[in-house]
């Protein structure tokens, strides 16, 4: 399959997901149906990646270095379906998020249209909506979880 079928057939797949977020957040199967695709075009992306890594010129040590590694159309579609996959991601972490903290969704939906046009932009809007109406900067409101005592953790008190 040529690249720009690819390129063509990843950017349709990513649609139905942003769409399902967008207009029936709580529909039981919208998170799955964005969580698969995001994990799909991961798939896609591991296919591409293992050929073309390592492979030309370029590096990520400089601007001029990244440069050469996107002169290369196969890492140009490996790099745009990683913008795919991590904003589709996003977008479907701000609707989740959105969601348990009672965040109206008519008020997430100009962000994740950032986030699917702009991606950090839309991100940091969905942070600075989150700020506004909970009149705080956090990103985890939940306790942290301990950590188990295998791995270096207080051991748990014996059940009573």
């Amino acid at each position: 399959m040529d690249l720009e079928t690819i390129f063509s057939i990843c950017n349709a797949a990513v649609l139905p997901g942003w769409l399902l977020l967008a207009f029936a957040p709580r529909w039981r199967w919208t998170q799955r149906v964005a969580a698969g695709t995001a994990a799909a075009l991961a798939l896609v992306y591991l296919i591409l990646l293992v050929p073309t890594f390592g492979k030309g010129e370029g590096s990520f040590g400089s601007l001029h270095g990244v440069g050469q590694l996107f002169a290369r159309r196969e890492v140009l579609l490996v790099g745009w379906i990683h913008y795919l996959v991590f904003d589709l991601f996003t977008g479907s972490w701000e609707v989740r998020d959105a969601a348990r903290l009672g965040i109206p969704h008519w008020a997430v939906v100009p962000c994740l249209a950032l986030t699917l046009l702009f991606g950090p932009v839309g991100f940091l809007g969905y942070l600075a909506l989150r700020a506004a109406l909970r009149r705080r900067l956090d990103i985890d409101d939940a306790a942290p979880a301990a950590m188990p005592a295998s791995l270096g953790g207080a051991p748990s008190p014996p059940p009573s």
